[in-house]
């Protein structure tokens, strides 16, 4: 039998007092791929960061090919031959491929750096992934985000990294990019290399995992086959609570109203000839595939970029939105794809940023708004030391949920959310698909876009589809993903499929 390339045995680790990691232990073998799953505060990142030599551990024991090791610093794994690929990348944008592979390590020849030698060898590691969409003298700050992650794995493999952890590798990526990751991780497993690949997407997990490790406050829930598992009893495991709890049925007296939002005809530069209706209490999905048009509906709609043709009513009068505050002043909301960079001021306080768009735009309503954000707050289930604790320090489900508290403060008719759960663990989607049922009940319309066409299903009251810039098809709810997918590519007409989904 293969011998292990690492085992994790016991680790525990405590910050100011609190336990974060009670003794949890991992086994890995060479060519395999072990997901690691938990909700944030599971103690996943920990546990990396401990095998990676970021943090200490109190207790516990990690072997790598059989020898007892102890690193204290990501270098030092890395020369050993354990290497991490973290959520946020560590290169430097203003040099090249070649230099970031090899930053710290550069090779040698006759006392000056071999810069011939360091592209040569990174051409060759790239080429070894089957990449050849990436110079190696080309510099970081020019590639995507897809491109760049391929240069941290490359830099990893540089070292002759035995394993490689992976944070969320695709959390960033558009729907192709995560096609090459997928490639990327099969063609390392088939030369050997074994993975700990941790993401929130359980799709993923299943797609590429030999092996599942489960993880539950800091404690180890489970470890088996993928094969035994399936995605109900994976839920089950790691929020403790059955699957059927995971997309919530509308409140007992929802009722859809009248049409709160109809678009006719609307276009900019991105779309064109879009016609939808929304009525209030109803969440209606938006799915397509990346580049369809999806953001930019909703940013036409938000006045991001306005629409230059059609018309648009609410509640049934005309209205044109030329601007992000005249949207906000009509009732308009938009929670955005990218949390971080557009809809949180990191190294503010939770209340500061609750209170962003009401200081900017509602000026007067800041005092009852400040009185009721406790409420608001625990509400959403938001766990936090206080309203003073910086956001950058919240994890993402909690940072998704403080985005929403700064946009329910505005009172909104209509709230547009553009993937509002990426990037979050299973029990804050949870809470997520709660609030939006209860905004529902309250007579609030929401248009939901989302990648993830099993939350598009489960969460909508109708979706409609998006295909090169234009609404391809309107469907029922409950539509299957093949009907949608058919529709996201144009392989059918939006004649075809409007009413006859079912």
């Amino acid at each position: 039998m293969t011998e292990p390339i690492l085992v994790a045995e016991g680790l525990e680790k405590s910050f100011f007092g609190v336990q974060v990691l009670r003794g949890v232990g991992l086994t890995l073998y060479p060519g395999q791929v072990h997901g690691l799953i938990g909700e944030n505060g599971a103690g996943k990142s920990t546990f990396m960061k401990i095998l990676a030599g970021v943090y200490e551990r109190d207790a516990g024991t990690i072997r790598l090919a059989g020898e007892e090791v102890d690193f204290q610093h990501p270098v030092q794994a890395a020369r050993a031959g354990l290497a991490t690929v973290f959520q946020e990348f560590n290169l430097l944008p203003e040099r090249t491929v070649a230099e970031n592979v090899f930053v710290g390590r550069e090779p040698k020849r006759g006392g000056f750096v071999d810069r011939k030698g360091m592209v040569r060898r990174t051409r060759e590691l790239l080429a070894d992934l089957g990449i050849d969409s990436i110079e190696a003298d080309a510099p970081v700050r020019s590639l995507t985000v897809a491109e760049q992650q391929i240069v941290e794995i490359v830099k990893a493999l540089s070292t002759d990294a035995r394993v490689i952890q992976m944070d969320e590798p695709t959390a960033a990526l558009a729907d192709h990019e995560v096609e090459l990751l997928y490639a990327i991780v099969r063609r390392l497993k088939e030369r050997g290399v074994a993975i700990i690949y941790v993401s929130h997407r359980l799709k993923e997990i299943f797609d590429l995992c030999d092996t599942i490790t489960v993880l539950k406050d800091g404690a180890l829930v489970s470890t088996g086959p993928a094969a035994e598992l399936d995605t109900d009893e994976l839920v089950r495991r790691m929020v403790g609570r059955p699957i059927e709890a995971y997309y919530p049925d509308p409140e007992p007296g929802t009722v859809l109203g009248e049409p709160r939002l109809v678009l006719r005809g609307v276009g900019n530069a991105y779309v064109d000839g879009v016609d939808l209706e929304l009525r209030a209490g109803e969440i209606v999905g938006i799915a397509g595939l990346q580049g369809s048009g999806r953001t930019e509906l909703v940013e036409g709609v938000f006045g991001v970029t306005p629409f230059t043709r059609g018309r648009m009513l609410l509640d049934g009068a005309e209205v044109t939105i030329t601007s992000a505050r005249r949207a906000v002043r009509k009732g308009f909301a938009l929670i955005t794809e990218d949390r971080k960079a557009q809809g949180l001021a990191l190294n503010q306080s939770i209340l500061d940023n609750a209170l962003l768009v009401i200081r900017s735009v509602f000026s007067r309503r800041t005092r009852s708004v400040r009185r009721d954000l406790p409420g608001v707050l625990s509400s959403l289930e938001v766990v936090s030391r206080g309203v003073d604790q910086e956001v950058q320090y919240l994890s993402g489900g909690n940072q998704q949920k403080i985005v929403l508290a700064k946009w329910l403060a505005t009172k909104p008719r209509v709230v547009l959310l553009d993937e509002p759960t990426r990037g979050i663990d299973v029990g804050a989607k949870v809470a997520v698909y709660r609030l939006m049922r209860r905004l529902a009940k309250e007579g609030v319309a929401i248009l939901m876009i989302s990648s993830e066409l099993p939350e598009v299903i489960g969460m909508s009251d109708r979706i409609v589809v998006m295909h090169d810039g234009r609404a391809s098809a309107e469907l029922p709810a409950r539509s299957d993903e093949a009907t949608i997918l058919t529709a996201a590519t144009g392989a059918v007409s939006a004649i075809d499929l409007v009413g006859g989904a079912e």
